[in-house]
């Protein structure tokens, strides 16, 4: 029985232009039953929504001339073929290479036998025809105008008209051989987009305690509270069992070995090894892992057996969300290729227009020759020649293949662009600026010292007015996912003190967090905020101005409106803030500035090790705001990075707002633009070189196009072009700009 299902996904091979995309939509749409369509150019995959037999979607697809593979699953992508193999196996190409041998039987047998030649030629001609036709039909019956495949059939047919039968043959043949070499190449990097699938294991060891056990039912408990009858085993070791990734569900336990790779996202719970994360980040370098740590799917595990605890269903997986973004890239089109875009449904109908005035006025206003003569072409020849060199393939193609590949070329360096949009933009970027905590900084800090009000205290030292000072912080802040917060909980966890639960928690955005803890009122916040809200002695100001000027952030304490007194907390920077800020300034051109709430001197203090040349300290979310939009209409384009949902203002408010993927809150990533998957922040020149780079290949493919047609047209309608040289043409002007888009596959290009 046939399958219907509410979903599908197919994969369609030989598109070549984004209007082979819009004609297989539209022609999808149009069956029974089908209640959505998308059809993605870059990726070459098919989405069909509703209730609809796999093999009428399919019908529809290869009656246009393309072809249908499953959907991909990881290993389960097409076979990579060289191109002659393709050209053989492939239905559509077959009738080409089959004209193109007609073709050749034509040319050396036309000298002796004109009439088996001619049919030979005729012959050719109408299996280079074939598909084209069909394509071109189905354009006009959708909709969808004069698109390249009509333009071509025009010409091949007024050819044969004027007898030119080898002419005509050829050139459409050629016409169709071109398709089939975009294909390919195309397919090469479609190809390359969806081997990242397979670098994810469709299985995974799943670890599980003994439950149930026979073998030990009946036995005494080892406690002897009675005998065991069933539930976990207490005498067994857990188990494993080998499971699909896409059973698996948040908070399970698989087990990586050594070697392997590893199948989810997820949190190491037990094990040590070093992790290659060459296929998120780029860096081939292995990274050392322990029980705290996160790893990603598709990554590879050194010399050490991992217990991991799943944190991301196998959709949702990083390597998973790459894949999307990259697939998706042309949603969110560049400002250039929306202006090609609007200039090719203009541009098409021009030249096709300029053809007919062509063809007929000289004639009629001049009295010139409409049809060939002895001593040369007419002028309804130089207006079908107009119409082959009028086919806007090389143009429409020039952007998206160039933003394709460059979105992919990132993402192997560890950087996710949600679209062609933003990638433009990044190339444009000319300050960037920072948040502190989390993006410059490890986001890790650590509790260096606690002073009461009553008097001058350590960490280490025993205290107990700093003891409970600390139990009421670490109970407002174990409510907070801030990462200062994080460190007071594990201060108080170390310390041992005593554990209490906070009630009506309220956060204070950019300035701290409240609640209540056995009746009374906490405050635990900046500097600042107690500035303002908090009377505190001039003599205790100056202890906590002193922490902050040795680079230290100042958490005050206060209860029931009084200071209990602050804690000083240390983030040490990113080892490799320094590297990245210098090759921004250096390398790339663009000013750097840091955005942050922490007072002034501890900001100071950072900027000056990692090298930031403008420093703006004691920020609220709406100040950074405030900034952003400063900056923009000051130096122009803004890029901002951050990682915290006090950065979500400022991200949104950016021309291109870029999150840290791994340590970011899940709010931050949702707004940015950008992801920089593994906190990596040399990535980001990088990429932004990249971008620029994008940016010029776009431009020169355009302005190669717009150039290289100009000529061919002029020479045209001077009778100075033929049909052939009008084929070659267009067919090298669109290989060139496809080649040319794909040099940015090469993920050293980001070097």
């Amino acid at each position: 029985m046939t399958k219907i299902d509410e979903r599908l996904e197919l994969i369609i091979t030989g598109m070549d232009c984004a209007d082979c995309a819009a004609t297989l939509k539209q022609s999808v749409v149009s069956l029974d039953g089908v209640e959505a369509c998308s059809v993605n150019f870059g990726s070459g995959r098919m989405r069909v929504q509703g209730k609809v037999a796999e093999a009428a979607v399919a019908r529809a697809v290869t009656a246009l001339g393309y072809g249908v593979a499953a959907s991909s699953t990881p290993g389960g992508d097409a076979e990579e073929h060289s191109f002659l193999r393709r050209l053989i196996l492939s239905r559509r190409n077959g009738l080409t290479l089959a004209g193109m041998v007609l073709i050749g039987l034509a040319f050396a047998v036309r000298p002796a036998d004109l009439i088996i030649g001619t049919t030979l030629f005729g012959l050719g001609g109408l299996a280079g025809m074939y598909f084209p036709a069909r394509a071109g039909w189905a354009a006009l019956r959708n909709r969808r105008g004069l698109d390249m495949n009509v333009l071509m059939i025009i010409a091949a047919l007024g050819a044969f008209a004027l007898g030119e039968y080898a002419e005509a043959a050829t050139v459409i043949v050629l016409f169709s051989l071109g398709e089939a070499l975009e294909g390919f190449t195309l397919e090469r990097t479609r190809e390359s987009i969806r081997s990242l699938n397979a670098l994810v294991p469709a299985e995974a060891m799943v670890v599980e305690p003994c439950m149930d056990c026979e073998f030990h039912r009946g036995r005494v408990l080892p406690e002897g509270s009675g005998h065991y009858h069933g539930g976990p085993c207490p005498w067994c070791d857990v188990h494993t069992k080998t499971v699909a990734v896409e059973a698996l569900v948040l908070g399970a336990v698989i087990l990586v070995r050594p070697g392997e790779r590893i199948p989810m996202d997820g949190v190491v719970c037990s094990g040590q090894s070093a992790v290659n994360q060459a296929p998120i980040t780029g860096e081939s370098m292995p990274v050392e892992k322990s029980t705290g740590a996160q790893v990603y799917a598709g990554t590879v595990n050194g010399e050490g057996a991992l217990e991991i605890e799943v944190t991301h269903l196998a959709q949702e997986n990083t390597l998973g969300r790459m894949i999307h973004l990259v697939e998706e890239a042309q949603e969110h089109k560049s400002p250039t290729q929306r202006y090609v875009d609007r200039f090719a449904r203009v541009y098409t109908p021009g030249v096709v227009s300029a053809a007919v005035a062509v063809a007929v006025l000289p004639p009629l206003l001049l009295g010139l020759p409409f049809l060939d003569s002895p001593s040369g072409h007419g002028w309804l020849y130089r207006a079908l020649t107009m119409l082959v060199i009028a086919c806007p393939c090389a143009l429409v193609i020039a952007t998206p293949v160039t933003v394709i590949s460059a979105i992919y070329a990132a993402s192997r360096r560890g950087v996710l662009i949600k679209g062609g949009a933003f990638l433009e933009i990044l190339g444009q970027v000319s300050v960037v600026a920072f948040d502190k905590t989390g993006t410059l900084t490890h986001a890790r800090p650590r509790l260096v010292s606690m002073e009461c009000a009553s008097g001058d205290c350590t960490a280490s030292a025993g205290c107990a007015d700093c003891d409970e000072m600390l139990t009421l912080a670490a109970a407002v802040d174990s409510r907070s996912g801030h990462p200062l917060a994080r460190a007071v909980v594990q201060a108080a966890e170390q310390r041992g003190v005593r554990k209490f639960r906070a009630t009506e928690v309220r956060t204070l955005p950019g300035r701290g967090v409240q609640g209540k803890v056995n009746g009374s009122m906490v405050l635990v916040g900046s500097h600042a905020l107690f500035h303002d809200d908090v009377f505190h002695m001039p003599e205790f100001c100056e202890r906590a101005e002193a922490a902050e000027r040795r680079g230290q952030t100042v958490i005050m304490v206060g209860k029931n409106g009084a200071v209990l007194g602050f804690l000083a907390v240390s983030d040490p920077p990113r080892e490799n803030s320094r590297e990245a800020l210098a090759a921004l300034s250096e390398g790339n051109h663009v000013r750097t500035v840091m955005l942050t709430g922490d007072n002034a001197a501890v900001a100071a203090a950072v900027a000056e090790y990692v090298g930031v040349q403008q420093v703006q300290a004691g920020m609220l979310p709406q100040d950074k705001l405030a900034a952003v939009r400063a900056l923009a209409a000051e130096h122009g384009v803004v890029a901002m990075v951050g990682d915290g949902v006090n950065d979500t203002p400022a991200l949104a408010a950016a021309d291109v707002g870029i999150a840290m993927g791994g340590a970011g809150a899940a709010q931050a990533l949702e707004t940015a633009d950008v992801a920089l998957v593994g906190d990596d922040l040399v990535a980001l020149p990088l990429v932004m070189r990249l971008g620029r780079q994008a940016l010029r290949i776009m431009r020169f493919n355009i302005w190669f196009s717009l150039l290289l047609k100009g000529i061919f047209l002029v020479a045209a309608v001077m009778g100075a072009a033929s049909l052939w040289i009008a084929v070659f043409a267009d067919m090298g002007a669109s290989l060139f700009v496809t080649l040319n888009g794909m040099r940015l596959l090469r993920t050293n290009s980001l070097r």
